[in-house]
């Protein structure tokens, strides 16, 4: 069976991913980023995320050109700024970072400064695809904030945390145990 790719999109749509700015540009005017939900750890030795950008993308060749990017993690209260790096505001380049509150990270990339967290990558391996590459970035820094609320994307939009129900708590274990030999 051949999955076409609208319903792959469709089936997609239906995973929760958390949002995330890539960005990259050591210099003013050089800056540039996108918006995807295709970041994730990989491994803590050495630590490092990967995350797969379009080659048509602004950001693929750049971070090729300068072997460094950052993650930022988005929270709820980064709506705005997930549509601009995303392209739906109109604003392409290092326009986008007129919005949002960015420092310079160790290796020179844009980091947001309030991101829920925000990993400074050095960029470690390539691997391509039909029409992405797979970027593995080793993790030089990390900043995290402590009290933000993470935004993620169900179903073709933007939506907070919060929106979930509250995590399930399986208590302690002798309470664990007990109810568990209630179904036994």
């Amino acid at each position: 069976m051949i999955i076409d790719a609208q319903r792959f999109k469709q089936a997609m749509r239906q995973c929760t991913g958390a949002v995330a700015l890539v960005t990259v540009g050591t210099e003013p005017g050089q800056r540039t980023g996108l918006t995807v939900t295709s970041a994730c750890s990989l491994s803590d030795d050495p630590p490092s995320l990967l995350v797969c950008v379009n080659r048509n993308a602004s950001a693929h060749a750049r971070i090729r050109a300068e072997a460094c990017f950052a993650i930022n993690f988005l929270s709820e209260d980064h709506t705005l700024l997930a549509l601009t790096f995303s392209g739906q505001k109109g604003l392409n380049g290092d326009d986008r970072f007129a919005f949002g509150r960015w420092i310079e990270s160790a290796t020179g990339a844009p980091l947001l400064e309030d991101a829920v967290v925000a990993f400074d990558c050095l960029l470690a391996q390539e691997f391509e695809t039909k029409t992405h590459s797979v970027f593995v970035g080793e993790v030089q820094d990390v900043r995290v904030a402590t009290r933000a609320s993470p935004l993620v994307y169900l179903r073709s939009s933007f939506q907070g945390v919060r929106d979930i129900r509250d995590p399930f708590s399986l208590g302690d274990v002798d309470a664990r145990r007990s109810s568990w030999s209630n179904f036994s």
